[in-house]
């Protein structure tokens, strides 16, 4: 009896334990688009977002992974995991890009391409280059923060997607790929020595590797060691129909045998290369690449790495997977990468800008808002390609539905703001002031990359919610719900007056990707005229939904 009792008492207390555990897991779904299938499996991609030409590393039993940003700010986005599965954003390492009269007004694809991100000696590293300017690096000791200021490595146009390497004895090796479009070649890789601390070039270049007509353009160089062998892993084949090769070698300078270790075949993964390869702290290989979904841009896949061979050979022989069983680890957290904003004191981390941050832009409230400025257009307007204070996020899955509530408040004509999906092709849901009342418009533009002229369509007239009563500069304002929905790159556009009963705006408009980024979607606060009072779009939150 004692015996029964006694077994009975240890289940209880297994229960309960197993039952603490599970409380001190975090949950925080998107509602939208979630990898972890919740039975020790995962399904691709793992980031449905554009977090192209990822790089991933490993502290211990944590994982880091940046990814591109070009002209958007703050840049180099980094992602902090358990697992390789579930993300979250925990901060940026690049606050503006210099030199400021660049980047201050939308450099579109210019900035940070390709970067990788290292440990080393008790401080991470994230270098990228910028193919106008040079080679770059920042650092810091946590991948919270703060990083460094950037260091330029390297000054010089046409190097790009950099890679260091320390070696067991200490000396430091970075690799690099070349763009055609300022140096004149590319498909060829080159290595050369930096300082010991990576901030210095103190070798002369060495072209490691040429792919020529079997794998041309050979671009995204990531550097690792492994036993005997230098490892040099790297897309060639373009962006949309390439494939992965490695390429070892006993000396750091070559030359490098290769192989294909990943590529498309039977499935409908294109291009599957250009990523992280990643050894786990209990011992397992993974490589994170990125897949081009057209106007979602490009997103991020998680495959197995099989070494029997000798070979990383990754995915299913060769080939990517759309599911698997996750990594090992002691995490049970189920998170995504944060898209709902409620704007309370700050911006979420998911908020980028189309330029450098000027505090003209927008600024948090004390008031449970975000408030963005009306910023007069450079004149001649032509269309939004051009307009810094675009507060912009990714979208995380192929099907979703932004709800926003906004107050807008005008003190001169012309001054618009409202939700736009943007583009080389865009299209937004705008309030715009006209005498005593409102205009509910709809925005278009397409190739707007090529300096086509926006088009307006007005809607509907709307009253104001509300008016100043002061002698000068009085305001109109308006309280509005305004709404997009996406399924499948077609974007339809809603509002309301008391988010319960949602009228159709305008006509669908299908989604078209950036410059190097896939669309974006969020706020414009804008003016059509030079202001002597600006107005301003007060966010209240973001939600997003099914």
């Amino acid at each position: 009896m004692n015996r029964f009792i006694l077994s009975i008492f240890l289940l209880l207390l297994a229960v309960v334990a197993s039952a603490q555990n599970a409380s001190h897991a975090r949950y925080a779904h998107s509602a939208v688009w979630s990898p972890d299938n919740g039975n020790g499996t995962y399904s691709n991609p793992v980031l449905f977002a554009d977090y192209s030409d990822p790089d991933v590393c490993a502290v211990g039993e944590d994982y880091y992974l940046t990814a591109s940003s070009f002209n958007c700010i703050p840049g180099l986005p980094v992602l902090h995991s358990k697992d390789l599965v579930n993300w979250e954003i925990i901060g940026h390492a690049l606050r503006e890009q210099l030199p400021r009269d660049v980047f201050d007004l939308p450099a579109h694809g210019k900035g940070v391409w390709a970067p990788s991100i290292r440990y080393h000696e008790g401080h991470l590293y994230i270098y990228w280059g910028d193919p106008d300017q040079g080679i770059f690096m920042v650092s810091a000791e946590r991948a919270e923060g703060p990083w460094s200021a950037p260091v330029c490595v390297l000054r010089g146009r046409g190097m790009i997607d950099p890679c260091p390497l320390w070696d067991d004895d200490g000396r430091c090796y970075l690799v690099n790929g070349w763009a055609k479009s300022r140096s004149g070649f590319n498909s060829v890789l080159s290595v050369r020595e930096l300082s010991a601390d990576g901030t210095t070039v103190i070798g002369q270049p060495h072209i490691v590797f040429d792919g020529g007509q079997e794998n041309h353009t050979v671009e995204g160089p990531k550097f690792y060691k492994r036993g005997e062998y230098y490892w040099i892993l790297a897309p060639a084949g373009g962006v949309e129909q390439g494939w992965q090769l490695a390429m070892r070698s006993r000396s750091v300078y070559g030359p490098y045998e290769w192989k294909k270790v990943m590529w498309q075949g039977h499935t409908d993964i294109n291009g599957p290369h250009q990523g992280g390869l990643i050894h786990t702290s209990s011992d397992e290989d993974w490589f994170m690449h990125f897949n081009d979904r057209g106007a979602y841009g490009r997103v991020v896949y998680l495959q197995p790495v099989d070494w029997s061979s000798g070979w990383p050979v990754m995915g299913r022989n060769g080939e990517p997977v759309a599911a698997y069983r996750k990594p090992k680890s002691k995490s049970t957290d189920i998170f995504n990468p944060q898209e709902n904003d409620e704007f309370d004191n700050s911006l979420g981390l998911q908020w980028q800008w189309h330029a450098n941050y000027n505090q003209f832009f927008g600024q948090p409230t004390a008031y449970g808002v975000y408030r963005l400025f009306t910023i007069s257009h450079t004149a001649p307007f032509i269309s939004l390609w051009q307009t810094p204070n675009l507060l912009l996020q990714k979208p995380t899955a192929s099907r979703f539905t932004a709800t926003s509530k906004v107050c807008f408040a005008s003190k001169e004509d012309g001054q618009y703001g409202g939700l736009v999906m943007m583009g080389r092709d865009y299209s937004a849901l705008v309030v715009c002031r006209e005498g005593d009342h409102f205009l509910l418009q709809r925005h278009t533009c397409k190739s707007a990359d090529e300096g086509q002229s926006e088009t307006r369509e007005t809607l509907a007239t709307l009253q104001p919610s509300n008016h100043d009563t002061i002698p000068y500069s009085p305001a109109i304002y308006i309280d509005l719900y305004i709404r997009l929905s996406v399924r499948d790159g077609i974007v339809k556009f809603f509002y309301s007056t008391d988010n319960k009963h949602f009228k159709s705006a305008g006509r669908q408009f299908t989604m078209r990707e950036g410059k190097w980024i896939g669309a974006k979607y969020g706020f414009v606060a804008a003016s059509d005229t030079l202001q002597s009072s600006r107005g301003w779009l007060d966010l209240d939150w973001i939600r997003i939904s099914e």
